[in-house]
């Protein structure tokens, strides 16, 4: 039996703030406590960032067993 990986797609800020439910100004905070995945430039010298998603479902996932401890 074979186990299939998810691809690891990119996420734009819209589709994160729809998982999380939190403002960007928040995640910014919680970016600069380190409790929140950093985002990462799509083209070298460009402006805009992305999100892995892999580590936007593992940031929900580890607040939900966190609040069910």
């Amino acid at each position: 039996m074979s186990i299939q990986t998810k691809p690891n797609r990119i996420l734009r800020w819209p589709e994160v703030q729809a998982r999380v439910g939190l403002s960007r100004s928040y995640t910014y905070a919680l970016q600069q406590k380190g409790l929140f995945p950093l985002p990462f430039k799509l083209v070298e010298g460009g402006r805009a960032s992305g999100y892995l998603e892999s580590e936007i479902d593992s940031y929900i996932e580890n607040r939900f067993n966190s609040s069910r401890t």
